[in-house]
């Protein structure tokens, strides 16, 4: 098999992989805890007005629906774990899969929280590290754990494929 290949095919079950950890541990939260989790729709609604030139909403929920916005929405957050298990790859180097340690998974894991604090948030109507919601403190806690779950996902979901080809 080419690296091209095995990089490809790495990086789309070790980012699936730690996607689902991560939407499990939402999941228990949200069962545990009574914490919602993001609606995926509002992702797929906010990338399907970006086709039609509009960024930023305020807030997303008062911007028109677009059709298929829970399907889109979900697809985009396993394409952005795919992606970030690309970017683990490339910066970790191919040998880190087939003998994947904790830290670069979970360094990454928790740096990923940058994504919705800084570009996310702002443009679903929430501002820079959800400082226009009710309780932005508990807002950035709770992003803050569940990337770091999907950094321990990514770790989880390489020691799992490591011996695959």
């Amino acid at each position: 098999m080419s690296e091209a290949i095995e990089f490809a095919w790495r990086a789309l079950l070790i980012g699936a992989g730690a996607t689902l950890v991560m939407d499990g541990w939402t999941l228990a939260r949200k069962r545990l805890f009574g914490r919602p989790s993001l609606d995926y729709a509002l992702v797929g609604r906010w990338v399907g007005h970006m086709t039609r030139g509009r960024f930023m909403h305020d807030p997303i929920a008062a911007s028109a629906p677009v059709r298929g916005e829970r399907a889109l929405g979900w697809a985009v957050h396993y394409a952005t774990g795919i992606g970030f298990a690309a970017v683990l790859l490339a910066l970790a180097g191919p040998g880190w899969a087939r003998s994947p340690t904790l830290w670069p998974a979970l360094a990454l894991g928790i740096g990923s929280v940058a994504v919705p604090f800084l570009v996310m948030q702002p443009a679903l109507g929430a501002g820079i590290a959800a400082r226009r919601t009710p309780r932005p403190a508990a807002a950035r806690l709770q992003s803050l754990a569940t990337h770091g779950v999907f950094g321990l996902g990514l770790y989880a979901a390489a020691w799992l494929t490591r011996g695959w080809p």
